[in-house]
C-alpha cells in the first residue's frame, strides 16, 4: 500500500502555538517529535520510503525535508508535491493520487492527515488491512468509535455490513450536543479524515462527481495552471457525500485531531488538580495556587491563583487567555490579526530556515537583535539589504563571512559590520553549530528586505 500524507494546513485554531510558517503538524508540543514525524512513522508500518508521498505548501518544503532527515527517512524528491496555493483537501489528494498512478500504476493509497495524534496499535494495522481489501470496490473512510458525544467532529452513519466494514449510509456535519448524543447512541462513528483509496476508482469518481477538479488537472499543462482553475473544495463535500461507493472501516484506537486547545487539553497528562501543563525553556515552570482544570503552555515562569477552566498559551511574543470550551473561536483572533497584517500570524520569535534558525531577542522601530543558529556545513544565501545594516558577533563555533569582495574567518568574540547595499554571506564551515548575534539597524527591518543572488536551497530573488 502506498501512503499520501497531507501536510499543507495552517492550523489557525492553535494560534499562537501554531503560525502560518510553523503550523501545528510541525510543532513539537506533545513530545520530542512533530505530528508530521509521527504520521510518517505510522505510514511506514505499511509503506516503504519510496512509496511515501507528501502534499504540502511550498513554504513548508524545508520543514518536511528536515523532519524526514531527522527520522533518517529518504523520500525521493519527486514524492514531495508542493502546492502553489492551498485549495483544500480534494485537489491535494487528486494531485497525489494522479502522481502515484503515473509512477506505480493502479495502487491502493492510504491518505493520512499529518496533524492527528493516533495510537497505532494492532487494531490500527488490522483496520488498514481490511480497508486495503475493500478499496478496490469502495472509497473507504476510517471511522473512529466515539468515546463521548463531541460537537467538534463530523459523523458517519454506517449502513449495510460488508466484509471488513460497512457501506456508508450518510455523512453528517458537526452537530450540537443533543444531536451528538443521539449519534453516539445510534452507533455513528467520528469522521477521522483518513481514507484508503484505489487510484483508478478514485479518479473515476472524481470525474463523475467533481468534474471541475478532474478537468482542472487534465486540461492544464502544468500544476500551476491546474491550481489557477481548480476549486477550493474538501474531499468530504466534493466527493464522499456524493458518491454511492463509500464504505467505512471502524477504528478502535485512541485518536485526537488536535483541532483546538480543548483537544490538546484532552491529549495531555493532568496533574492532581486536573491541570495540563507543558513548559519549554530553561527557567520555565508553572506555580499554581487553587488553580484547577487549566491548560497552560508557557515559555516562562507562570503563576496562577484561583483560576479554573482556562486556556493560557504564552509563546514569548504573544499571550492567549481563553475559557476552556471556547477553543474553537481562536480562529477569530487569527482572522483579526491577519486583517491587521500582524506578522505574528506568520512566524514565532524563533523561525526555522533550511540552514538553521533565528530567534528575535529584542526589537524596536530602528533596531532588531537576533540569535542566528547555523547548522554544520550550511550557509545563508549570498544577499543584500537596501534598508538596514548588520553587525555580526560570533558566540559559538567558527564563521566564514563574505562581505563585498572580502572573506574572513570569525571565532567566538570576533565580529564584523555589513553596511546596507553590500553583498554578504554567512557560512558554518565547522563541525559544531554556529551561533551568531545579529544586530540590525535601519529604517525598515522586515524579512522581505532581502535580495538573494545565490542560494543553496533554490530561493534566489527578492525575499
Amino acid at each position: 500500500m502506498k501512503a499520501l500524507i497531507l501536510a499543507g494546513g495552517k492550523g489557525t485554531r492553535l494560534w499562537p502555538l501554531s503560525r502560518e510558517l510553523m503550523p501545528k503538524q510541525f510543532v513539537r508540543f506533545i513530545d520530542g517529535e512533530s505530528l508530521f514525524q509521527k504520521t510518517v512513522k505510522r505510514a511506514l508500518l505499511f509503506s516503504r520510503p519510496e512509496e511515501l508521498f507528501v502534499v504540502t505548501n511550498r513554504d513548508y518544503r524545508f520543514r518536511v525535508l528536515d523532519d524526514l532527515r531527522e527520522l533518517d527517512v529518504e523520500v525521493p524528491t519527486g514524492n514531495v508535491l508542493l502546492e502553489p496555493v492551498g485549495r483544500n483537501t480534494l485537489p491535494a489528494i487528486f494531485w497525489g493520487m494522479k502522481t502515484i498512478q503515473e509512477m506505480f500504476g493502479d495502487s491502493v493509497v492510504a491518505v493520512l492527515p499529518s496533524d492527528h495524534l493516533i495510537d497505532a496499535n494492532e487494531d490500527y494495522l488490522t483496520a488498514f488491512k481490511r480497508a486495503e481489501r475493500l478499496a478496490k470496490n469502495y472509497l473507504v473512510a476510517f471511522g473512529i468509535k466515539p468515546t463521548r458525544p463531541h460537537t467538534g467532529y463530523g459523523y458517519i452513519k454506517p449502513g449495510e455490513a460488508i466484509e471488513g466494514g460497512y457501506r456508508v449510509e450518510e455523512f453528517r456535519e458537526k452537530p450540537d450536543i443533543e444531536t451528538a448524543k443521539r449519534y453516539v447512541e445510534a452507533n455513528y462513528l467520528w469522521n477521522s479524515g483518513m481514507f484508503a483509496l484505489d487510484t483508478e476508482l478514485f479518479i473515476d469518481e472524481v470525474k463523475r462527481h467533481a468534474p471541475e477538479v478532474y478537468a482542472a488537472f487534465e486540461n492544464a499543462s502544468t500544476v500551476g495552471e491546474a491550481y489557477v482553475e481548480v476549486p477550493d473544495v474538501s474531499i468530504d463535500y466534493g466527493l464522499m457525500e456524493k458518491t454511492e461507493e463509500a464504505a467505512v472501516v471502524p477504528l478502535n484506537v485512541y485518536w485526537n485531531d488536535l483541532g483546538s486547545f480543548d483537544a490538546i487539553y484532552d491529549a495531555l497528562e493532568k496533574d492532581g488538580n486536573g491541570n495540563a501543563i507543558k513548559v519549554r525553556g530553561k527557567n520555565a515552570y508553572h506555580l499554581g495556587i487553587r488553580s484547577r482544570d487549566n491548560l497552560i503552555m508557557t515559555e516562562r515562569l507562570t503563576a496562577t491563583v484561583g483560576v479554573e477552566d482556562l486556556i493560557i498559551i504564552d509563546t514569548g511574543d504573544a499571550l492567549l487567555i481563553a475559557r476552556r470550551g471556547e477553543g474553537q473561536r481562536v480562529r477569530e483572533v487569527y482572522r483579526q490579526l491577519k486583517e491587521r497584517n500582524d506578522e505574528r500570524v506568520l512566524v514565532h520569535r524563533t523561525a526555522y530556515r533550511p540552514w538553521g534558525s533565528y530567534t528575535v531577542l529584542e526589537e524596536n522601530d530602528r533596531y532588531k537583535i537576533k540569535r542566528l543558529t547555523v547548522l554544520p556545513g550550511k550557509k545563508l544565501s549570498l544577499q543584500m539589504h537596501y534598508h538596514r545594516s548588520e553587525h555580526w558577533v560570533v558566540v559559538r563555533g567558527t564563521a566564514r563571512v563574505a562581505v563585498g569582495d572580502r572573506e574572513i574567518l570569525l571565532r567566538p568574540g570576533e565580529s564584523t559590520f555589513i553596511p546596507a547595499g553590500v553583498r554578504h554571506r554567512l557560512e558554518n564551515p565547522g563541525r559544531i553549530v554556529l551561533e551568531v548575534i545579529e544586530t540590525q539597524i535601519g529604517e525598515y527591518l522586515g524579512e522581505d528586505d532581502i535580495v538573494r543572488f545565490e542560494d543553496d536551497f533554490g530561493r534566489e530573488g527578492d525575499g
